[in-house]
């Protein structure tokens, strides 16, 4: 009778750690900006509103959406914003490399980013700040993040094209892919067309 309930309590408990999402946050907004900027005298923000002319072009980049969209996602709503931060690592009174923070929906819940960039566009660095997700913690690891560095505008940025996903966690490799583009078409729009 012991053998049968042990048996019982196991099933639980792994239904009960499968189904279960987990809600992590990584890094803080200190830490990420550090960590995308160990090297600068100081950091600087710039809020850079959309125009509806602005909008329109970041759009039909982003094939028709400002947030990444899954028929299966069971994630809250993000909202689309008008408004994003930019922060620039400054060193000896010049700009050195310009991030982003975006959060995105992905399977289970928001997966908030930062993105690094050059000053021409080009992705540096990344990281996952905090995601809520089951099988899509992979994202957050160097090996996925990686494949993003030195991808630019030209850059087609999509899993199954040059982005490799992560197995189980299509949704949440498809989000990351869409982040790292969005951060990239918004600083080329807002900053580098200008």
């Amino acid at each position: 009778m012991d053998k049968i309930f042990l048996r019982f309590l196991a099933v639980v408990g792994v239904l009960v750690m499968t189904s279960t999402v987990f809600a992590m946050e990584l890094l803080t907004k200190e830490q990420a900006l550090k960590q995308i900027f160990p090297d600068v005298d100081k950091i600087i923000e710039e809020k850079q509103a959309i125009a509806p002319a602005e909008e329109a072009r970041i759009k039909d980049r982003l094939d028709g959406e400002l947030v990444f969209h899954s028929k299966d996602s069971k994630s809250k709503e993000v909202e689309a914003k008008k408004e994003y931060t930019f922060y620039f690592g400054m060193k000896s009174g010049k700009k050195v490399g310009a991030a982003v923070i975006e959060e995105e929906p992905g399977k289970w819940g928001p997966v908030k980013f930062i993105i690094g960039l050059d000053l021409n566009g080009k992705v540096k660095d990344l990281a996952v700040m905090s995601y809520s997700e089951k099988r899509g913690r992979p994202i957050a690891m160097r090996s996925f993040l990686s494949q993003f560095i030195g991808k630019g505008s030209s850059d087609p940025i999509a899993v199954r094209k040059d982005i490799r996903g992560v197995t189980g966690a299509t949704i949440s490799s498809q989000c990351s892919a869409f982040a790292v583009k969005k951060a990239i078409v918004l600083y080329d729009e807002l900053y580098l067309k200008k």
